[in-house]
């Protein structure tokens, strides 16, 4: 039988800067998941502009539940950095 790949990862940082006109979100981890990092960054977002309270994202992680996480960011300015095997 098949063995199901396993949707665990662990992020190891994540850093928000404001860059003149723009916020950037650097998330370093041992993978992501599709459209992981749109959806911490939509979720990171709305408790940057006080729609969630921050101390809700530990509850939205431990629910394992995507209806629980904010919206999925736009792709746009999304990009790879670098792979470190």
């Amino acid at each position: 039988p098949r063995m199901k790949k396993s949707t665990v990862r662990r992020v190891d940082s994540i850093t928000v800067v404001r860059q003149r006109d723009r916020i950037v979100f650097t998330f370093h981890g041992t993978g992501f998941l599709q459209n992981m990092v749109r959806i911490l960054t939509g979720t990171l977002l709305e408790i940057g502009l006080g729609e969630r309270c921050p101390d809700d994202m530990e509850a939205i992680l431990a629910s394992h539940s995507r209806a629980s996480a904010g919206f999925t960011a736009p792709a746009q300015g999304l990009f790879l950095w670098d792979v470190t095997y």
